[in-house]
């Protein structure tokens, strides 16, 4: 999926004049007016940064920042703001913010500040992805052998799983060796490592 720069700020000149630099450096921009009206476009798949004017009617920049966290988004917020205060620059930065820029805004910085935040957004992406295929890979492990994996990985030795369990030492070498190939690990060592990851 393409990435995008949101831009939100109640000023149509601010919207235009950063839409405008951004897409001559070939960025995609989408603009929007509030952030109640980019909260409703909103969706879990979006790609790329934000950049929200932190002083805005209705929902300000904070406000905007505090709901994005909430659902979990984890779209890079860059703040830009002419009335803005320490305090609010301090509380943006605490709760996320990739950087708090001051109006008129430098373009060279913006510019840096969005490549930033764009290799944010993709390093998260993959993380992600990451994830799920670790999950995928925990989820397709059978309860017995998920009990097995989690006595290995406390360290026990297969006598003693099998005692613990009320099985076979050779079932639990069946099953044990069944977890490394849906982990796709050959080692102990690489077998813990994945399923601390997982778990």
């Amino acid at each position: 999926m393409n990435q995008y720069v949101f831009i939100v700020d109640d000023d149509p000149a601010v919207r235009d004049s950063i839409s405008l630099w951004l897409s001559c450096h070939h960025y995609q921009t989408l603009c929007f007016e509030n952030a109640v009206q980019f909260t409703q476009q909103f969706t879990a798949d979006l790609k790329g940064c934000i950049i929200a004017d932190i002083r805005m009617p209705g929902m300000d920049g904070l406000e905007l920042q505090t709901h994005l966290n909430d659902i979990g988004c984890q779209l890079p917020l860059i703040f830009i703001t002419g009335h803005g205060t320490v305090p609010m620059a301090v509380e943006a930065m605490r709760s996320g913010a990739l950087d708090y820029l001051r109006k008129p805004v430098n373009e060279q910085q913006l510019l840096q500040k969005v490549a930033e935040a764009f290799a944010t957004d993709q390093a998260n992406s993959k993380q992600q992805l990451q994830t799920l295929a670790r999950q995928t890979q925990l989820n397709s492990l059978t309860n017995r052998e998920q009990q097995v994996a989690a006595l290995v990985v406390d360290g026990l030795a297969n006598k003693v799983i099998a005692s613990d369990l009320g099985i076979s030492e050779r079932t639990v070498e069946v099953h044990r060796a069944s977890v490394m190939v849906k982990l796709e690990v050959k080692t102990l060592a690489q077998l813990v490592k994945s399923y601390l990851k997982i778990t």
